[in-house]
């Protein structure tokens, strides 16, 4: 009975329209009332929203209803896509642009030290005002090699029979010898003056540079004051394998120090004698520029006696 009470409803209106367009508005608000309270049947339980005068407020579906009481479905709006992104210089890019390779990645930093090879990251620069100092890595093991290089140097020394040598540490450091020689050819003129002045030993000094063994000592006589015998200004000492060309990493201390007593002989020292003089010590700065000027001079002439006016 509802049903048909309305449909006449809708039947009247639609005549009215008809006759008096002033009512379409008015009917049109009446048959979407009307169709708001048909329930089910008119395709929606959800309650609608109250317009601001009581009535059928406007669906939110796509849906419109027309005076007739039929749905005619509302085209949709095509949607608004962004104007293109335009350059600095007013042309337009195109919307796909090939990427270059690694675009929008970050680069991972790299530890300094490392080179970069193809596809890695670029070094990172290392703080203002550091040095190319070497790794650390590297400086350590240098340590490491030269610490055990001498400490079994030391060993050796302490197990030798003849007593040839003995070794001091100079304020307990190990890179720092003075090394005591007590003996040389008992047939030389040089043991005979140890003999008479009461000389028990010739003393020099070693220092070990950092990369020993693969670098020589720096050796000099401190005690006493010899002339000739390849002993120089300042306590500095004339042998090739005491220098960067001649030396090997093969020489040990030992090797080194025979080596010297017997270049003492054959060069003929002897202790010096003389008044005031003998009583003058060597100097660590004089002999390192005299050992300075021979090597100098020796890589110029090699290893033979050079000219009295170089020296």
């Amino acid at each position: 009975m509802a049903t048909l009470l309305r449909k006449i409803g809708l039947i009247r209106l639609h005549n009215r329209d008809t006759e008096d367009p002033k009512h379409h508005h008015r009917s049109s608000q009446q048959g979407s009332s009307l169709r708001g309270r048909g329930g089910p049947k008119n395709g929606s339980n959800k309650p609608q929203p109250q317009g601001p005068h009581g009535g059928g407020g406007c669906s939110s579906s796509s849906s419109e209803s027309s005076p007739g009481g039929r749905k005619t479905k509302k085209a949709p709006e095509p949607a608004k896509q962004p104007p293109p992104p335009r350059s600095s210089g007013g042309r337009e890019k195109p919307r796909e642009a090939a990427r270059e390779p690694g675009a929008g990645r970050e680069a991972a930093p790299q530890r300094p030290g490392c080179s970069s090879g193809p596809g890695s990251a670029p070094l990172v620069p290392l703080a203002s005002g550091s040095g190319p100092l070497a790794p650390a890595g590297r400086q350590q093991h240098c340590t490491q090699v030269r610490t055990r290089r001498l400490m079994k140097e030391l060993q050796d020394i302490a197990r030798l029979s003849d007593r040839f040598i003995s070794v001091e540490l100079v304020d307990e450091s190990l890179f720092d010898w003075n090394v005591k020689l007590h003996q040389v050819d008992k047939d030389s003129v040089l043991w005979q003056d140890m003999k008479e002045t009461n000389t028990e030993y010739i003393l020099l000094n070693l220092t070990f540079p950092d990369n020993f063994p693969f670098s020589p000592p720096f050796m000099r006589v401190l005690s006493p004051r010899l002339e000739n015998g390849y002993v120089l200004d300042g306590g500095a000492i004339c042998m090739e394998l005491l220098t960067p060309r001649g030396w090997s990493s093969a020489y040990t201390v030992e090797a080194v120090m025979r080596q010297f007593a017997a270049s003492l002989v054959k060069g003929q020292g002897r202790i010096c004698r003389k008044a005031g003089k003998s009583k003058k010590s060597f100097s660590r700065k004089e002999a390192e520029a005299t050992f300075k000027s021979l090597v100098k001079t020796h890589e110029k002439y090699g290893w033979v006696t050079p000219p009295v006016s170089d020296g």
